[in-house]
């Protein structure tokens, strides 16, 4: 049975409620990344030495150590990024759930825009009944975007 991707998108602007308890925990790490809060970032990941991140912006990051500082320097530098999760479907078991997907959104910086497409995939796992991050994947397809992305970011 193939389930149907969910068009709607997820700014992190959304009321939590009439979602999911997955879609909540989407909305929220959204609602941190969007807002630039590196607080609320921080309590969307598990704090496990076992989380990952792999991202055009940093390779392969593991524990919150290694991933913290990428959030970092996207919040506090000289660019606005903003995505929005959409095209997705959500797999879900009692202790984890695999949110797989699309990213679309801007980057900006000195006056220069440029428009994000990103695959993403993000795994969570319930840790003391609440949903925690320990794993995100996010691949830009056009080697050109991805490209000027990385200079314009990394600078």
């Amino acid at each position: 049975m193939k389930t149907e991707a969910i068009q709607e998108p997820i700014t992190g602007s959304e009321s939590r409620e009439g979602y999911s308890a997955p879609q909540q925990a989407l909305v929220d790490f959204y609602d941190a990344f969007n807002g630039r809060n590196i607080v609320k970032m921080r309590g969307n990941w598990h704090s496990s030495g076992n989380i990952a991140m792999d991202n055009p912006l940093g390779g392969i990051k593991r524990g919150w150590e290694e991933i913290e500082p990428v959030y970092e320097k996207i919040f506090n530098g000289m660019v606005c990024v903003y995505v929005e999760f959409y095209d997705y479907t959500i797999d879900e078991s009692p202790d984890t759930f695999l949110a797989i997907g699309r990213e679309r959104g801007t980057f900006e910086k000195n006056g220069e825009a440029i428009t994000l497409a990103i695959r993403t995939s993000r795994v969570f796992r319930k840790v003391d009944g609440v949903w925690r991050q320990v794993h995100h994947h996010g691949s830009i397809e056009d080697p050109a975007l991805l490209e000027r992305y990385q200079r314009a970011v990394k600078g």
